[in-house]
């Protein structure tokens, strides 16, 4: 992170990234995920050079669960994490909750087919609509590049019970210059590729740009290490893959919540 960047507060960050990118976030990312629903997990896999299992098992070797619990997915889009947790553990409680009607839909049918139940919600995760002290466990994936972050934190620290986990994962923005410059040249060509193996709609081309841009105004690993303690999260890890260009967080709610 350059000295300049470091000198800025998450807020105002927040609020620049909210300037550039809103217009996306509001009109145009609803279009694109009833687009790639359909073949987004192909797609990522593709992404990934065939590593995405392996990245979600990662992160899930990350969450520590016990039967019974209650458990939040946010921003859960085809349901991979909640289905993979309750492949673990057959008596948890998931909800999940996503702005895509089209991801839940593909996440849905997902979880149906293996038997499994996941109550759905479909809604703005900035105003978590669960009351307080509520979830055992929280995840997050895939997904904090496009909202405040910060807002999206408080809200999950606010419906976590005292004590509980939250568990975070995304791609990140690489610390080093060198390997930032090779993953953005690396996602351009594979955001190119896959809208052409998939025959992805213009809503999508029209946003690959996009997709580079927010990475390189979102936040290195430590960045957001330091984000989570700021909004009162007490306990926080990180780990990472691939320079930094991966990141799984993990973050505690505080027992004292006055």
């Amino acid at each position: 992170m350059a000295n300049g960047e470091r000198a800025i507060p998450f807020s105002t960050r927040e609020d620049n990234r909210e300037q550039q990118f809103r217009r996306v976030w509001v009109e145009e990312l609803d279009e694109v995920f009833a687009d790639v629903a359909r073949y987004y997990d192909r797609a990522n896999h593709v992404a990934s050079l065939g590593l995405w299992n392996w990245f979600r098992n990662r992160f899930i070797s990350t969450i520590d669960v016990q039967d019974g619990q209650k458990v939040l997915d946010v921003c859960a889009g085809t349901n991979a994490i909640g289905i993979a947790l309750l492949e673990k553990h057959p008596d948890l409680q998931v909800h999940a909750i996503d702005r895509s009607k089209a991801m839940q839909a593909v996440g849905q049918e997902s979880a149906r087919k293996l038997g499994m139940h996941i109550d759905s919600s479909i809604g703005d995760v900035h105003t978590l609509p669960f009351p307080d002290n509520h979830f055992d466990v929280v995840t997050l994936q895939y997904a904090s590049r496009h909202l405040r972050v910060m807002d999206v934190c408080r809200e999950i620290r606010r419906v976590l019970k005292p004590g509980g986990h939250f568990y975070h994962c995304d791609m990140l923005r690489p610390a080093n210059r060198i390997v930032a410059w090779s993953y953005y040249v690396y996602l351009r060509f594979c955001l190119n590729f896959t809208a052409l193996l998939f025959s992805s709609t213009a809503s999508v081309h029209s946003c690959k740009e996009y997709f580079i841009n927010g990475l390189r105004m979102f936040y290195s690993a430590d960045e957001l290490s330091e984000l989570l303690a700021q909004v009162g999260f007490e306990g926080v890890s990180c780990q990472t893959l691939l320079g930094g260009m991966i990141g799984y967080h993990c973050a505690v709610a505080p027992l004292d919540t006055e």
